[in-house]
């Protein structure tokens, strides 16, 4: 009877290890399968994945163009119509902020940012605090009696 203590490979499952380095009667002693000289045959080589032999490095051969600006703000966007679905599944009733929609998992990130998009319709009444609104989104909530606060 098999037990977790005493189980083994199946004959055949296993190759045996390849001893370099043991002299020449081993079959891999000398140079120990590694040839005759060059970086890759020193101990300790490691070659960065970027370098091609003296070759012109790919990052270097293609051009370099756009700007990234770092100051840009990457934000975590909700639209109308889904904060609408949460208000008729009974999720949210009338305050809906940035914790509640992280509780809900409509978002997901602590560290970004939200902002409320415009796309679909609102019915209800709210009061949504949230770090940006979309110019839409201002006012279709406040055209059915809503209120926009914007946290900094």
């Amino acid at each position: 009877m098999k037990h977790i203590g005493n189980l083994s490979y199946a004959e055949g499952a296993k190759k045996k290890a390849k001893r370099i380095g043991r002299g020449p009667g081993s079959g891999h002693g000398g140079t120990s399968t590694r040839g005759h000289k060059g970086q890759k045959s020193r101990s300790g080589a490691k070659i960065s994945r970027f370098k091609e032999g003296g070759q012109m490095p790919i990052n270097r051969r293609l051009p370099k163009f756009g700007f990234f600006n770092r100051f840009r703000v990457e934000y975590q966007t909700v639209n109308l119509s889904r904060i609408q679905e949460l208000i008729d599944n009974n999720s949210i009733t009338n305050n809906v902020d940035f914790d509640t929609l992280l509780n809900l998992g409509v978002i997901k990130k602590r560290d970004l940012p939200l902002k409320i998009l415009g796309n679909g319709e609102i019915k209800s009444a709210v009061s949504i605090s949230a770090h940006s609104f979309s110019s839409t989104a201002k006012e279709k909530i406040e055209s059915v009696g809503g209120t926009v606060t914007i946290n900094e």
